[in-house]
């Protein structure tokens, strides 16, 4: 057996390459993080990484607009080019939590026809449509060496009203991505996997504390230990185009928050 047709968990952590779109905070920021303190090579990618803290200790920070076609052609290049190929590819690239409190307002839970325009451009075109994108450049690399995780990150939004209808639209289009890339990349042992965290403490969530119960919350790092263990799952291609609910997958697997806390598993009932 090659090292290319080697399955992702024999695979060591230093010779894996992973890319985390969006994840100069937040969600990607976590992720980010955690993978690279197993020693994968990890490339994060930003708008901007103007300040120190917003970069991941081990990884490599680019700055991207992941709506500009060719920073993103451009950003795949490089990566491919300079490791070979991509073996986690974490579309967490997202506008839509930004502004949630728009001068003294919350806008974030305003019906349809109040919600600002710039939300659904944020979600769809900022979030949608580069986890398509992303996915389109990186399923060749993964093709060849004929293994590859593609996590989508996604939330319970999809299939309940959560928050505002651009929200729902938004998430409901990321799960049929999941779905549908995964049929076409199964017969070349290629996963892709929906992933919905719970409430993540990002830090426009933090900023938004006040309207909200964060006793039942998860750090950013908890959705990358979640990924990290996928990724080493020989069972990983059963959980190919469907959803992962993070922290039912952490609680079947023993996988604790860093403050050693098991979050509690949502449901589509409770949510």
């Amino acid at each position: 057996m090659t090292e290319s047709t080697r399955p992702a968990h024999e695979i060591p952590w230093r010779d894996r390459t992973a890319l985390v779109t969006g994840g100069s905070r937040g969600v990607g920021k976590g992720v980010a993080a955690e993978l690279a303190a197993l020693g994968a090579h990890v490339y994060v990618t930003g708008r901007s990484f103007e300040a120190a803290d917003s970069r991941v200790d081990g990884s490599i920070a680019i700055r991207c607009d992941h709506r500009d076609d060719e920073q993103v052609d451009a950003l795949f290049r490089r990566v491919i080019d300079e490791r070979g190929g991509i073996d986690i590819l974490v579309n967490n690239a997202w506008g839509g939590y930004a502004n949630m409190v728009e001068g003294t307002e919350f806008t974030w839970g305003f019906p349809f026809w109040r919600q600002p325009r710039w939300r659904w451009d944020e979600m769809v075109d900022g979030g949608v449509r580069a986890a398509f994108v992303g996915s389109q450049l990186a399923a060749p690399s993964m093709i060849a060496q004929r293994r590859g995780l593609i996590v989508n990150i996604s939330v319970w939004s999809a299939q309940k009203h959560i928050g505002n209808v651009p929200y729902g639209v938004s998430k409901a289009a990321t799960d049929k991505l999941t779905a549908d890339t995964a049929h076409e990349l199964r017969k070349h042992d290629v996963a892709v996997v929906s992933l919905y965290p719970g409430l993540v403490r990002t830090e426009a969530v933090l900023a938004a504390s006040q309207w909200l119960d964060l006793s039942n919350s998860e750090s950013p790092n908890f959705i990358g230990r979640v990924i990290a263990a996928l990724a080493d799952d020989p069972e990983l291609m059963r959980y190919s185009g469907t959803v992962v609910v993070a922290a039912e997958y952490a609680k079947r697997h023993g996988i604790a928050d860093v403050d050693g806390k098991q979050p509690r598993p949502l449901t589509l009932a409770d949510v």
